[in-house]
């Protein structure tokens, strides 16, 4: 299973990223294949004018193994009421449709108010719909994230990590069964 985390913010040392590298541990001992995307590395540089039908190799490397990926993670800050603009500008890059086309998606929001980016998460769900993801249900909000969150240890509330393990361990499952479905559909 070829998972992938998208720490969706080009904030250097962000706390999507720190978030995002600790989520990996967890499902790498669930034995999925995962790596995490962090949006710091989006060439930005590359599309600056509105480059979108041009084939632009930079954004196609970068952008190929969330397309290659079995099921997507993201990680989705809150910033100004919203997810951040580097996020929207990678999906306006991908592929339309077929980038989200009946691909498995997970969310994760993480800020530094009360409500753990829950707006954020929403909105961008919005554009995952509209893109037919198949969005699992089973979302996660870490508010007060530079309190609640440690690197090592996790989420300082014991019932937060537990919703965060049964995020991760669920998705698993539900990957892998989207899988099955389309084998047992080209048998």
């Amino acid at each position: 299973m070829n998972l992938k985390i998208i720490s969706s913010t080009d904030r250097p040392n962000s706390n999507a990223l720190k978030v995002s590298e600790y989520v990996k541990k967890l499902y790498q001992k669930e034995g999925a294949d995962i790596e995490v995307i962090s949006l710091e590395d989006f060439p930005l540089e590359e599309v600056v004018g509105g480059r979108y039908g041009k084939k632009i190799p930079a954004i196609e490397k970068f952008r190929e193994p969330a397309i290659n990926a079995d099921g997507l993670i993201f990680v989705i800050p809150e910033y100004n009421g919203s997810f951040p603009g580097i996020l929207k500008v990678f999906v306006d890059y991908l592929p339309f449709p077929e980038a989200f086309e009946k691909k498995p998606m997970a969310f994760i929001g993480e800020s530094a108010g009360a409500f753990g980016a829950l707006r954020s998460v929403e909105q961008f769900q919005m554009i995952a719909n509209y893109r037919n993801a198949l969005q699992f249900p089973e979302r996660v909000f870490i508010p007060r994230v530079k309190s609640e969150f440690d690197e090592e240890t996790g989420l300082a509330d014991a019932f937060k990590q537990k919703l965060l393990q049964s995020q991760v361990t669920n998705f698993v499952k539900f990957v892998e069964s989207v899988q099955k479905k389309e084998l047992d559909q080209l048998v």
